[in-house]
């Protein structure tokens, strides 16, 4: 370190960077005697010249690893300094402090031999520029990225042994606390927290959707505990549905000891830089899967049957089945297939009653036109699929019954002790609240007031869930009598009352059927009116079924000839946007009873084969234009012109009632617009005291062409002028 024969005047006329640097923040947080040496380097580059206000002190970076996926800020500010020639050296505690990685190392180097940039560490100053120290500097860069490749390997190679055994302690999800011994997960000790994880499996087993479940614990009014990250406190909040999927999806619940579920792959980003991305690995690449390895919540056959069923609540792709259970009528939705090409059938409603009926996506091109593969009314096939898993089911409706019964006595107990334990929970929380605003100092209001606060916040907590919990009470369903299940084991024999019950939503009904029926491949033949039905039950026996599908006749449908005429007259003047508007003023509908739009209109004329409107070029004097040229030619405002319209100053015609106003535009028109007024005209007041009537009067004889009147456009006084005559016979002339 005391050779100085490489620092040179210009060397010390720039500036000098120490870097500093750590790959982790638990080893700025443990490790502090090596960031003091580092800071330290600052007088040692003192003392090779360089002045306090030269050396510049890089720490941005501790904390962040330096093998080149993560963005250092400092050392790209540093670098960019160093390529503009402002650095006399860079100074740091090793050379792998600068870098982990061949690429950022060589870069630098390159940089440094271009300035002429010196770099210094505890072992000595080198010149990059000069072949030797290039050389060491090399050596010592890919030692520092083999280093930590072999550190890396090592202390991996230790997780993984570690792993296999199930003793490696990571972070657990809720509901699971780590025991004494080795290895050892124990159920957490809160009971609450254990009651929302086995509510959570319970309603899927019931419910079958991860959603509903969801939804389950929103209405209810139930908490789900979370925790950010072990260190953390429990929290209690409403659950999402992405926490309810991640307790439905992890194997942890099972039992089961699991590592190795991810993998760590490099890419480059659009930038061109190396970036770290975390994929899921498939079930038969996980490092570790130790089953039985703790107690679970469920067991491991019970796991694999709910991911087989959160798996089949998505969206089905081409040629496969599935899809969650839905809300709508039709009873074989994400079951139905098309017997041409294989594809899911869609749902469709028609009419008022909301009937569903099933059609195909796929098309089939013949002589360039798309034609559906099938399209089928769901009542004649729903019919026969239900009459068919009615018979089948007849043998086990007493059995089932039975459990119905068993259910209905008990379906709010859950939801009760869940609403139980969160008492309980409020109560220590006011509890302990009480007990450390009755430890603190009384003098000390700082503290007491906030502690006061919080035990006051505590007891309203307890309030609202004693609350809570007394109306569900209160809302439990009643013990079901000796009559009453009676009547319910009667239902077991006649499984067709128990169908067709209004208390049997079609969601009940299409869960029932999925439970033995896979799906339902529908064919139809349009010629003999027959359909053909295919159910494939779940152990891979077939069924089938023909069923008659009723005949239809369509009803012509056609626009009334009244409006077809109309819109030829109008088509010679108006475009579509432009018809369609005076149709619907008309309250006028479409063949279907709909409003009319312009794709309607024009739909209608090619039917019709009535010509397109084609405007003309420009507007030519004497001929009909719209009250916006109108106005625009005369130099006046749209909205003046339609008073002079409305008022009969200015002649226009409609077409039909509720078309736009058209303006024969000629000399005569011209005329009526001036500048100044002529000679003899006078003001609508003068007028009317000239004269002696109302301006109603003066305007209908303007309108029948007993007096003149033109429109000033300057002047102090805009606006009409009246030609009053020279002699007014009989009273007009003893009122002048």
């Amino acid at each position: 370190m005391s050779d100085t024969s490489k620092i040179t005047a210009g060397h010390l006329s720039r500036g000098a960077f120490v870097y500093l640097r750590q790959s982790s923040m638990t080893q700025v947080e443990n490790n502090r005697e090596s960031t003091d040496r580092q800071y330290k380097l600052a007088k040692w580059v003192e003392e090779l010249g360089w002045k306090h206000e030269q050396v510049r002190i890089v720490d941005e970076d501790l904390g962040i690893s330096a093998e080149g996926l993560k963005d250092r800020s400092g050392f790209t500010k540093m670098t960019a300094e160093v390529a503009f020639g402002r650095v006399g050296i860079i100074v740091g505690l090793e050379v792998s402090r600068l870098a982990r990685n061949n690429a950022d190392w060589y870069r630098l180097l390159d940089l440094c031999g271009v300035t002429d940039t010196l770099i210094g560490d505890l072992d000595g100053i080198y010149h990059p520029g000069s072949f030797n120290d290039r050389l060491v500097l090399g050596l010592k860069g890919t030692l520092s990225e083999a280093e930590l490749h072999v550190l890396r390997n090592r202390l991996n190679g230790g997780i993984r042994n570690k792993a296999a055994r199930g003793e490696l302690r990571r972070g657990l999800p809720i509901g699971f606390v780590w025991g004494d011994d080795d290895g050892e997960i124990r159920f957490h000790p809160d009971e609450a927290v254990t009651g929302a994880i086995r509510a959570v499996f319970e309603r899927f087993a019931e419910m079958g959707s991860a959603r509903q479940v969801w939804l389950w614990f929103l209405s209810q009014g139930l908490k789900f505990p979370f925790r950010p990250h072990a260190l953390a406190d429990m929290r209690w909040e409403p659950p999402t549905y992405t926490k309810i999927h991640e307790v439905l999806s992890s194997p942890v619940y099972a039992g089961a000891y699991v590592y190795g579920k991810t993998r760590c792959e490099r890419y480059v980003d659009e930038h061109g830089r190396v970036r770290k991305r975390v994929r899921p690995r498939p079930r038969s690449e996980w490092s570790v899967c130790i089953r039985g390895h703790h107690q679970g919540f469920i067991d491991w056959e019970t796991f694999e049957s709910n991911q087989k069923r959160l798996a089949g609540n998505t969206r089905p792709r081409p040629h496969q089945t599935g899809g969650a259970v839905r809300e709508g009528a039709a009873l074989l939705q994400g079951i139905a297939k098309c017997g041409r090409c294989g594809r899911g059938l869609r749902v469709a409603y028609d009419g008022k009653h909301s009937t569903p009926a099933y059609y195909c996506s796929g098309m089939h091109l013949v002589n360039g036109r798309g034609h559906w593969c099938l399209r089928v009314g769901g009542r004649q096939i729903e019919q026969a699929v239900t009459s068919v898993f009615l018979k089948a089911l007849t043998p086990a409706g007493t059995e089932a019954s039975l459990r119905a019964a068993e259910s209905l006595e008990g379906d709010h107990d859950l939801a009760l002790a869940q609403l139980g334990r969160q008492v309980e929970r409020a109560k220590y929380e006011a509890q302990r609240a009480e007990r450390r605003y009755r430890a603190v100092d009384p003098d000390n209001r700082l503290v007491a007031r906030g502690l006061e606060a919080e035990w006051e916040k505590c007891l309203r907590d307890v309030a609202a869930a004693e609350a809570e919990l007394s109306v569900r009470q209160a809302q439990r369903p009643r013990a079901l009598t000796e009559e009453e299940r009676n009547s319910i084991l009667a239902m077991g024999t006649d499984l067709q009352r128990v169908w067709s019950s209004p208390s049997t939503s079609d969601r009940d009904r299409k869960e029932l059927l999925r439970t033995l029926i896979d799906e339902v491949i529908v064919a139809v033949d349009r010629e003999k009116e027959r359909g053909h039905l295919t159910v494939r039950w779940r152990g891979g026996i077939l069924s089938e079924i023909d069923v008659s599908l009723p005949r239809s006749h369509p009803a012509a449908i056609r626009s009334d000839e009244e409006t077809i005429e109309l819109v030829r007259r109008l088509a010679k003047h108006y475009p579509d946007s432009m018809i369609a508007g005076i149709l619907n003023r008309q309250g006028r509908r479409t063949a279907t009873g709909l409003r009319f739009t312009v794709t309607h209109v024009y739909n209608l004329r090619r039917y019709w084969k009535i010509p397109d409107f084609e405007p003309p070029s420009r507007p030519l004097a004497g001929d009909l234009v719209t009250i916006e040229r109108a106005a625009e030619i005369a130099g006046i405002a749209q909205s003046t012109m339609h008073r002079w319209v409305n008022c009969g100053f200015v002649a226009g015609k409609q077409l039909t009632p509720g078309a736009p106003w058209r303006i024969r535009v000629n000399d005569e028109f011209r005329s009526r617009f001036v500048q100044e007024a002529p000679a003899g005209y006078v003001p609508m007041v003068d007028a009317m005291r000239i004269l002696g009537v109302s301006r109603q009067t003066i305007l209908q004889r303007v309108k029948r062409g007993e007096l003149g009147a033109v429109h000033v456009s300057q002047g102090r006084r805009k606006g009409l002028r009246i030609q009053v005559p020279a002699s007014l016979p009989g009273l007009f002339a003893e009122k002048s």
